[in-house]
């Protein structure tokens, strides 16, 4: 009862397509491959990146110390 059927899928289908149109839909799907497909090869670029530089170090000193009291400064 809850699930919905091929019916009420192509039904839903038709008034998107009478809404916005099989051009605009056609630019949404093409859009939307493109940017699956950038995002693989953007993957793939990212892992045959074996030589690239591993990211620099921070190196820097830590200080120790205690807060006695806290003061507020009136400006």
């Amino acid at each position: 009862m809850g699930s919905l059927s091929i019916w009420h899928w192509l039904i839903v289908l038709l008034i998107v397509m009478l809404i916005f149109g099989t051009k605009k839909l056609r630019n949404m799907g093409a859009d939307l491959g493109g940017a699956v497909r950038g995002f693989k090869e953007g993957m793939r670029e990212g892992g045959d990146r074996p030589d690239a530089a591993p990211a620099p170090q921070v190196t820097g000193k830590t200080v120790d110390g205690e807060v006695k009291s806290k003061t507020e400064s009136k400006a």
